[in-house]
Parts: C-alpha cells; structure tokens; sequence
C-alpha cells in the first residue's frame, strides 16, 4: 500500500522510527513507533504510526491488552488487514515466550575443576587437537565458550588475535585457554609454555587476564593456575 500524502516518507530522517531505531536504538521508540515497524506500511489515510496509534488505542493503550487480541479483532481496526494483524499477534507471542523463558544461570568458575567440567565434554575422544577459550565476566561467570582452532594429532593453532577480538565483543574482564592432549599426556610442551606466555601478556595489555590455560586428556587435566605455570 502506499504511504499518504504527507506520510512517513516525509519526515526528517532522524523521525522515521526504522531510521530512528538504527540511529538511537530501540529504547528511544515510543510503542507507537515500535508497531509501526511491525505494520510496515500505512494506507492513503494513514501513515504506518497512524495505524499504530489506533491499534493502541483499541487497546486502551496496555500492551498487555493489546496481547490479549485475536486476529479477527485486530482486523476490525480500519487499516488493519490480515498480514498486519498475523505480524502482530505473531511478535507479541515472541515476546510472551521471551518472558516466560528461564533464563539460563551462567556457571561461575572459581578453580580449575570448574572450567574442566565445563571443557572436558567439549574435548572428549577426540583424536585431535582443539584450543577452546570461556570467556568470564567480572563475577567469574561464563559469558561464552568458544572453539578457536580444530588441528592435528600433534598440534593446533591458536590465533591470538582471534582470542581477543571474541573478548571484546563480548565485552569479556577474563579469559581461561584450554586445549586437550590426544595422547593423555598431560604435560605442556615448550610450545604450550610459549603460547601461554604470550597470550597472557596480551591479555595484560589489554586488560583482559588470562587466568589459566588447562591441557585437558581422557583422564584428568593440568592448570597452569595450579601449577604456578602462568
């Protein structure tokens, strides 16, 4: 449908909600302006927030009133055909599931056992090298686990700068390095030693500590933390 005369489309464009949401964020939008996003498009009469307006106001302006509507009531609304009122009913339900979800506890790590019980079913039987990094936020809690690298049997490579460019997206204060040894194992190589060095001065210059690499195999693990290795 098309936008009005005088529609959306004129507006400046720091007012259009789209190109406000883009510029300022979602927290700046009114819940008009929100559902307009939803609507899409207005009708001759009526820009796209028009519609979202009345849509409101049947609802008495209670976004929990508003999910309490059916499609055939939302279709009463002029303006407000079927795609309109699916899309809106459909976004609603997201947000009704996104409320009742639980919300999943992050676990905290506070010794090496922690990290290794999060780890080690990431790890096991393979016969290969993996490198994976748990990324902490200031409590110590896991934010995110990621793999780095996949190698061979006797080695993989770990991409520092790969390592770091997760931690600041994920806006990480602390990071623990991890890879499993193949062949059981557990003692670091001088290459093992090297990386960790390096990976934790790094860390320090960028104010992200590392707090311990862990050389995990199929039965048991070794802390650098532990051994007074970092």
């Amino acid at each position: 449908m098309e936008e009005p005369v005088h529609g959306i489309k004129s507006w400046d464009i720091s007012d259009r909600p789209r190109e406000k949401l883009l510029e300022k964020g979602r927290n700046v939008l009114s819940d008009a302006e929100l559902l307009s996003i939803l609507i899409g498009t207005g009708t001759k009469k009526h820009t796209a927030v028009d519609l979202a307006k009345l849509v409101l106001a049947d609802s008495g302006y209670q976004l929990t009133n508003l999910g309490r509507k059916q499609i055939a009531d939302l279709k009463r609304i002029p303006g407000i055909g079927e795609a309109k009122a699916l899309t809106i009913i459909a976004a609603l339900e997201l947000g009704r599931r996104r409320k009742d979800s639980v919300i999943e506890k992050k676990p905290k790590i506070t010794c090496s056992k922690d990290a290794y019980d999060i780890l080690y079913p990431l790890m096991d039987d393979h016969n290969h090298e993996e490198f994976w990094v748990l990324y902490l936020n200031r409590a110590n809690h896991v934010i995110s686990t990621k793999n780095i690298s996949k190698g061979g049997i006797a080695g993989t490579v770990a991409d520092s700068r790969i390592i770091f460019k997760n931690a600041l997206e994920h806006l990480a204060s602390a990071i623990i390095l991890s890879h499993n040894h193949p062949s059981g194992n557990l003692k670091p190589s001088d290459s093992d030693i090297h990386l960790t060095k390096k990976l934790k001065e790094a860390g320090t210059f960028l104010e992200i500590p590392v707090l311990d690499h862990l050389i995990i195999g199929e039965s048991g693990y070794l802390s650098f933390a532990d051994e007074g290795l970092i």
